[in-house]
């Protein structure tokens, strides 16, 4: 069978293509989630890899779960029993966020199309969102009378606010680029064909900077969410002692006393 996931690789950019164009991406089995998970577990252990774009093959970024999966009980929400479910989702589904959003590498969402339930979830877990005029976006669990079973409760207030979180949480609503721009979702939207080159743009920004200063900023900026200051100072003081201790740093000060372009390492 084929992959779920398409992995692509251009110098220290990775971009990992959601592969189910005829199922709209929908993530439908636990395989699909562990070959998400296993992605991710891999790219944390390169050092060599500077950013991960996340994209959709075809028309949508991601569908989310399989309804009729759910309507004939298969899949990730296989079982019959509540208990079995519960542990379908957490040996399923509820893998990807515990292996993407806590990826120390920055990940960039291109959003080509729809991205519904558990694919704006997806999307969500990313660090940085760009989307195409066709993108669709909707927290839309509640229209089938279920509730955010991914990290969704926890990943939409913090992108867009409580507020906007429970308008779109409780309707189900499905909004566009343009809102979604104007709520924070997203942070840039582009024509369709303009997508992918304007994901490997910031990509490239990332990728240009020294990658241990970048991890250690993601960290503490993901830390920031639910420290107190006193603790993320501590953790700032040390992060920075590090960050002296490289000799990227060195060379990122030499090359901007020096007026020439760095070279970095990673060490």
């Amino acid at each position: 069978m084929t992959p779920f996931l398409n992995i692509e690789r251009d110098g220290g950019i990775v971009i990992l293509t959601l592969n189910r164009p005829e199922k709209r991406n929908a993530i439908s089995t636990r395989a699909e989630c562990e070959e998400v998970e296993a992605a991710c577990r891999s790219l944390s252990r390169d050092d060599s890899v500077r950013c991960v774009i996340v994209t959709g093959a075809g028309s949508a970024f991601c569908a989310g779960g399989d309804l009729k999966g759910m309507r004939d009980k298969t899949g990730i929400t296989g079982g019959g029993t509540g208990a079995e479910i519960r542990e379908s989702y957490r040996r399923g589904i509820q893998m990807i966020p515990l292996a993407l959003y806590e990826l120390d590498i920055p990940t960039i969402a291109a959003v080509n199309g729809p991205a519904i339930g558990a694919g704006l979830d997806l999307a969500l877990m990313c660090d940085i969102r760009v989307a195409s005029e066709k993108a669709l976006f909707a927290e839309s669990f509640v229209k089938v009378g279920i509730v955010p079973g991914d990290g969704g409760a926890y990943l939409l207030p913090k992108v867009v606010g409580m507020s906007k979180a429970l308008e779109l949480s409780l309707t189900g609503e499905t909004i566009g680029p343009a809102e979604a721009l104007a709520c924070g979702m997203v942070s840039k939207v582009v024509a369709p064909e303009a997508l992918l080159d304007a994901a490997r743009a910031i990509a490239a920004k990332i990728a240009a900077n020294p990658p241990q200063a970048v991890r250690l900023t993601k960290r503490l900026l993901r830390e920031s969410q639910h420290t107190r200051l006193s603790t993320l100072l501590e953790m700032s003081a040390a992060y920075q002692a590090l960050a002296h201790g490289t000799r990227d740093h060195r060379e990122a000060v030499d090359a901007m006393l020096e007026k020439r372009a760095p070279s970095f390492e990673g060490r």
